[in-house]
């Protein structure tokens, strides 16, 4: 399964898209494969100021627990609750419906830094 094409990539496996000043976070189809069963999810409440490299959360599963990385710094305004009443959709749709948290950054230019989606998938094979 290929990564969506609008996506870009850390080396830690978490996904980022832009939509204006605000970017959605969440982990990768190949995270969430290594991870094999996720069981539980906390994300930084909103309003929380994240730094670039700061956790922002974390991800447990049967195997490990996984700190979830930002790319940018900015503040978390908003955060999937489904994904903690429900942790699996992080493994059956980590870039639908398991997305993680939206922050608003006033400087998205780390995207640039980050993988795109083909380098990040000829690394990574989900």
């Amino acid at each position: 399964m290929s990564s969506p094409s609008e996506c870009r990539f850390s080396e830690s496996h978490e996904w980022y898209t832009v939509d204006g000043d605000v970017v959605t976070v969440g982990i990768s189809q190949f995270a969430a494969n290594e991870l094999t069963d996720i069981t539980y999810v906390e994300m930084q409440p909103v309003g929380t100021a994240v730094q670039a490299g700061d956790s922002m959360g974390e991800v447990e599963s049967v195997k490990t627990t996984s700190d979830v990385i930002s790319a940018f710094a900015g503040e978390v305004i908003e955060v999937n609750d489904a994904v903690a009443d429900d942790p699996s959709l992080l493994n059956s749709d980590p870039f639908g419906a398991g997305w993680l948290s939206k922050i608003k950054v006033s400087d998205a230019s780390s995207l640039e830094e980050l993988m795109d989606q083909a380098t990040y998938d000829g690394k990574y094979p989900a």
